[in-house]
């Protein structure tokens, strides 16, 4: 459970606990897909929220709450994406979700809250289930602010859904890059179309060893070629430092004909992503600074590609995104098959 500090109030477990019972006699699903999504505004300085109902095939009934800038550009990728979506998408997408599951899904801190609360809950599909997804983590109970964002977007579902039941085309923006969003003005929750913006991204304070960078710029650039990976792992781990159990990293640095491996170790997305990939340059330079100074370093991830472009000019090395990391894809099969012994 999150630290006590941060749990959400009685009450407001009893607003969310009403609002499942609303969603659940209004059923939404029937007749609005995932795409059929708003926004919401809280009236307090919280987080925005991105409203979206899952369930039309009949699986899995739910509203997912995409929250900030990475949870609505999350959300845009997944509709973008459709079939091809991945497990790693959803997991690395901040989003809060209220759903219906089998009793079996129900923990016993979510029993502690209902029998609280004096409610019963019986068949399949019928036990309301609030979790709060953040990047690389693994889903979580609920915290305070989270549950205060998630019953504005439950109660403003209340409002949408009943209308766009009647008038499909009330979500249908005059501009194709605006969304409704549910902004309370003036003691009064209003339609207001608008494009969705949000502050820029602080830049990233990118670490640095530069005794390392120091001795590598010293050696002999060899005619080599690094391969450089990180994979989110599929077991979680909880180290004690965060109440959240998290899906660490496995980083790798391998020289692509030999296989060598020349660095490798367990990243933790905590407390951000942003946080963890503000070591990456600083974790291949010690690497190198140790073995060798290729010519070239591989990568599949944009994303690393990105992180370690400064070091091109300052090294004298070229970074290439390429479709296959040969040496490293072997070192993780046998990793793999290593953690299932």
């Amino acid at each position: 459970m999150p630290a006590k500090k941060n749990a959400p109030t009685l009450e407001q477990w009893k607003r969310l606990y009403e609002l499942m019972d609303q969603f659940s006699e209004l059923a939404p699903w029937e007749y609005m897909y995932e795409h059929n999504a708003f926004g919401v505004q809280p009236p307090e300085a919280g987080e925005f929220g991105f409203v979206s109902v899952m369930g039309n095939l009949g699986e899995h009934f739910a509203v997912s709450v995409y929250t900030g800038k990475k949870g609505f550009e999350g959300y845009l990728n997944i509709q973008r994406v459709g079939y091809k979506l991945t497990p790693d998408m959803l997991l690395l997408t901040p989003q809060l979700q209220a759903s219906f599951e089998d009793v079996d899904m129900v923990s016993p801190e979510d029993r502690k809250i209902i029998k609280q609360l004096n409610l019963k809950f019986r068949g399949k599909k019928a036990w309301p289930l609030f979790r709060s997804y953040r990047p690389a983590c693994i889903p979580w109970y609920l915290e305070n602010n989270e549950a205060q964002l998630l019953i504005h977007a439950l109660e403003q579902l209340m409002d949408v859904a009943p209308r766009f039941k009647k008038n499909p085309d009330m979500l249908e923006a005059p501009d194709s890059k605006e969304y409704l969003v549910r902004v309370y003005k003036n003691g009064k929750w209003l339609d207001q179309f608008q494009k969705i913006k949000f502050p820029q991204d602080p830049p990233l304070r990118l670490r640095m060893n530069m005794d390392a960078l120091h001795h590598l710029k010293n050696m002999e650039k060899q005619n080599s070629i690094v391969e450089v990976d990180m994979e989110m792992m599929k077991q979680g781990i909880r180290d004690g430092k965060f109440d959240r159990p998290y899906f660490p990293f496995l980083f790798m640095i391998a020289e692509k004909h030999s296989g060598m491996i020349l660095g490798v170790d367990m990243l933790s997305p905590l407390p951000s992503l942003e946080k963890m990939w503000e070591f990456i340059p600083e974790k291949v330079i010690e690497s190198l600074a140790s073995f060798i100074l290729p010519k070239e370093i591989q990568v599949k991830d944009p994303l690393l590609a990105l992180l370690l472009s400064p070091l091109e000019k300052e090294v004298g090395f070229k970074v290439n995104v390429v479709s296959r990391l040969s040496a490293i894809e072997r070192a993780q099969k046998e990793f793999k098959k290593f953690q299932r012994q």
